[in-house]
């Protein structure tokens, strides 16, 4: 009876020692998860901040490019209204196409009658004198043309050079009749400089690629022939 009595207190005795760890373990358990529960809120929070930060760079940024762009349209349209010094037009000019040679009362011409086919003039740099009748015909398109005699230096020539190959509508070529160093020339306009380096030459690709003085904007000026 001793014993047995003894067995039952001590089973008795450990039966408070089980709840009280099961009650420890969902203790830990309900710790955990509202550990967990925190850090969820956290990274919610600081995902929206994140995302918030971005999408405040991202509106700021995109605000940035349409003004600088703006900016950019109205500098470009500014520089296009200014007038060029030394720059000549010559008025209404006649557009008929023509099969026969047109002697033109400029050289190189800046207009007139001309050829039914074009010169290619997506930044095209020919090695050799075109035609006239051609090369008036890309003018009609919106093109300029540089042209040059032998007093243009070859730093000058490889400048010019440069400057059409990244210019769509522009073109190039020798003129060793032409009185002036540098020819510019677009649809009855025309401007003669002595160097390359002269600020004028970017100044008259601003105003006259593609500019108020084409007859025909939008027309191809790739495809063409010599």
């Amino acid at each position: 009876m001793g014993s047995a009595s003894k067995q039952s207190n001590k089973a008795q005795g450990n039966k408070p020692n089980a709840k009280q760890a099961s009650n420890d373990r969902r203790a830990r358990i309900a710790e955990l998860r509202a550990a967990e529960q925190r850090r969820d809120r956290r990274n919610k929070i600081l995902a929206s901040s994140i995302a918030g930060v971005l999408v405040i760079a991202a509106i700021a940024t995109g605000t940035w490019i349409v003004v600088d762009a703006n900016n950019d349209k109205k500098a470009k349209e500014a520089a296009a209204a200014a007038p060029i010094d030394g720059v000549q037009t010559f008025g209404d000019l006649s557009r008929n196409h023509v099969k026969e040679k047109v002697t033109y009362p400029q050289t190189p011409p800046v207009g007139g009658d001309h050829n039914a086919v074009w010169l290619d003039c997506m930044g095209t740099v020919y090695d050799k004198p075109v035609e006239n009748e051609r090369a008036v015909h890309s003018l009609e398109h919106g093109a300029v043309w540089v042209t040059y005699n032998g007093k243009a230096t070859p730093e000058d020539v490889k400048a010019l050079s440069d400057k059409v190959k990244a210019t769509p509508y522009s073109l190039m070529s020798p003129y060793p009749d032409e009185k002036g160093t540098i020819t510019l020339s677009a649809w009855s306009t025309q401007l003669v400089v002595d160097s390359a380096s002269d600020p004028r030459v970017n100044e008259f690709f601003t105003k006259y690629v593609q500019g108020k003085q084409t007859q025909e904007p939008g027309a191809s000026c790739s495809m063409g022939a010599m």
